[in-house]
């Protein structure tokens, strides 16, 4: 019997009451805050690098303290008056209203940013898993539920964008994009689900570009489903088409200031995902909605080649700088030093060669429900949940091997079809209990946990290595923790230089400016901080005292500072890695030997 076999062949039709779908995922993310708060909440003090969590808690901040709901500056950060971010202010919204609300109850701003800090991950937790759970039942039938918990929330919990302090903007994407799939598989027996789920498609490439491979598959998706059924999927191509329009136009008004309607831009929610969303919407709608354009297959076919055709017309004629790579603008020397050794930016192929175990704990769930689609296809019996699920999956997986980053989509989506082939081996193993039944069906629940995976991984990895590793020190190393700024802190605010994994500690921990921060568009800022830290002691004292830099920071520890010693040894960075220190540099006595060294920069004259 192949492992198509195991998947669930029944239509999903949604029964009649999900009441214990909210339940399930109500107490699982109990359990999740539960594990976290056990451990001290260690996430909270120590973000582990997550710089974009911190930097967001920053913007968070920002805009409380009055900065406008359009300005989108960080100008702690970079050369003076900073520089743009690309983010959204749909992230910061619902963030800054919980900081608001707990610090008017608790009379304390640092007790209610921790509160968000806690309750804003646990509440997307709860939520994605909610739609895991009901895009399993459609999906699978009422069988899928439970391995749908159990396996969803590990799934959820091992890749990370879920715990407590997580404030970037990937959790709210990831639920959106499985809300958006829950969705489409009940429109079939939900009047406003399709409607919801382009409201969805919208607010996920609005959140973010990285989302716009899932949104274009979903859509692709929504139309081809209308080619083949029209009678069954015409009212979904329509909703779907109409909210994800119209949802954009009300993104756009709202998060784009009226004076940048005609500024392009790339990496971010601007004219040009308007326009695009609002063609290829109203597009698919009137498609599905005119007579004309749908009577036929030959008809819906046409209709909806010339949308594409139009929408590639569109790109190729009045934007085409966002057609090339995301960064093709980027300065070579940043994309060379910074962007190559920015794990989460790799490729499957950089990381076989640098981790390999991080390959399997990443890629082996999602590749094995890959071939259970793959196998199921081949069996015939092809379902529209079918189409959607394995569209998605597949087209997660592909982003994941050209950027890791992408394996947290495809991580969570084959929860879906894992759960499926778990299902059906508990129902042959209830139907006819045996002990090769109960082993197949422990198999199938081992097999689709990560954690087991990464486990398995590690420890391989673990045996094969040469040499007893040191125990690790009891100091912050990396500098990830907030401990290791409490001086820099206590210091008079300045800019401060530093390598680009320090940048957002440095602001959110600090009232410091810092040069360089890991985002693409500080160009300027990082390649100050690049020029100053790779070149002589010399060009970098020129270079601070024109942009009135008042600190160095140091972490000896930090890959980065490694990198950059190895590449430039006889440069500053590298000097001061050495203990060689240039007469222009005071070294803060109380910080000698802490994970995070700070160096006065002497006032010429």
């Amino acid at each position: 019997m192949t492992p198509a076999d195991t998947m669930i062949s029944v239509e999903a039709t949604p029964p009649a009451s999900r009441g214990n779908d909210l339940a399930f995922a109500f107490v699982a993310t109990l359990v999740m805050v539960a594990v976290s708060a056990l451990g001290g909440f260690r996430d909270l003090t120590d973000a582990g690098g997550d710089n974009d969590s911190l930097l967001r808690l920053v913007e968070v901040r920002d805009m409380l303290a009055g900065q406008g709901w359009f300005d989108l500056h960080q100008y702690r950060m970079g050369v003076e008056g900073g520089f743009v971010m690309h983010w959204s202010r749909l992230v910061d919204a619902p963030l800054a209203a919980i900081v608001f609300m707990a610090s008017a109850l608790t009379g304390s701003v640092a007790m209610a940013e921790t509160i968000a800090e806690v309750l804003w991950p646990a509440l997307l937790f709860c939520l994605a898993l909610l739609f895991i759970i009901r895009a399993a039942r459609s999906f699978a039938g009422a069988a899928a539920v439970l391995p749908s918990v159990v396996i969803g929330a590990a799934a959820l919990h091992f890749i990370g964008i879920f715990s407590p302090g997580s404030l970037d903007h990937h959790n709210v994407q990831l639920t959106l994009t499985v809300a958006c799939l829950s969705l489409l598989l009940e429109a079939t027996v939900r009047r406003w689900a399709a409607l919801l789920a382009g409201l969805c498609a919208a607010l996920t490439l609005a959140v973010g570009m990285e989302t716009a491979p899932y949104v274009a598959t979903i859509g692709a998706c929504v139309a081809l489903l209308f080619v083949a059924d029209p009678g069954g999927e015409r009212r979904i191509a329509r909703d779907f088409g109409l909210g994800f329009a119209g949802v954009s136009g009300l993104v756009f008004v709202t998060t784009v200031a009226p004076s940048a309607w005609g500024q392009p831009q790339c990496d971010a929610f601007s004219t040009v995902q308007f326009v695009v969303a609002a063609f290829a919407g109203c597009g698919l709608a009137a498609v599905a909605s005119l007579g004309v354009a749908n009577a036929t297959m030959g008809r819906r076919l046409t209709a909806l080649g010339l949308l594409a055709l139009a929408l590639a017309a569109v790109m190729v004629l009045l934007f085409p700088q966002c057609l090339a790579a995301p960064y093709a603008e980027l300065d070579p020397r940043l994309g060379q030093i910074w962007l190559g050794h920015i794990q989460e930016a790799q490729s499957i192929i950089q990381l076989a060669s640098s981790d390999p175990g991080m390959v399997v704990a990443r890629f082996a769930t999602p590749a094995v429900a890959i071939m259970l689609m793959a196998l199921r296809l081949g069996r015939g019996g092809w379902r529209r949940q079918d189409s959607l699920v394995g569209a998605l999956l597949v087209v997660a997986f592909l982003v994941s091997a050209w950027e890791v980053r992408g394996s947290t989509f495809s991580i969570a989506l084959a929860v879906i079809p894992l759960c499926a082939w778990i299902a059906k081996w508990r129902q042959r193993a209830e139907a006819s209990p045996s002990r090769s039944a109960v082993l197949r069906m422990a198999a199938a629940w081992l097999i689709s946990v990560n954690a087991i995976w990464a486990g398995a991984a590690g420890a391989a990895s673990g045996a094969f290595e040469t040499g007893a590793a040191g125990k690790e020190p009891d100091t912050d190393a990396l500098c990830h923790a907030k401990p290791s700024f409490a001086a820099l802190g206590h210091l008079p605010a300045t800019t401060v230089l530093s390598i680009s994994n320090l940048g957002s500690p440095i602001l959110a921990f600090t009232s410091h400016r810092a040069l360089a921060g890991l985002y693409h568009r500080n160009v300027a800022g990082n390649l100050l901080a690049l020029d100053a830290l790779l070149g002589s002691a010399t060009d970098a004292k020129t270079i601070l005292e024109s942009h009135h830099v008042g600190l160095v920071a140091l972490c000896r520890g930090n890959p980065e500072s490694r990198l950059f010693a190895a590449r430039a040894p006889d440069g500053f960075l590298g000097g001061l890695m050495r203990g060689d220190v240039p007469d222009w540099l005071e070294p803060v006595a109380e910080t000698r030997g802490a994970p995070l060294e700070l160096y006065r920069v002497k006032v010429s004259g």
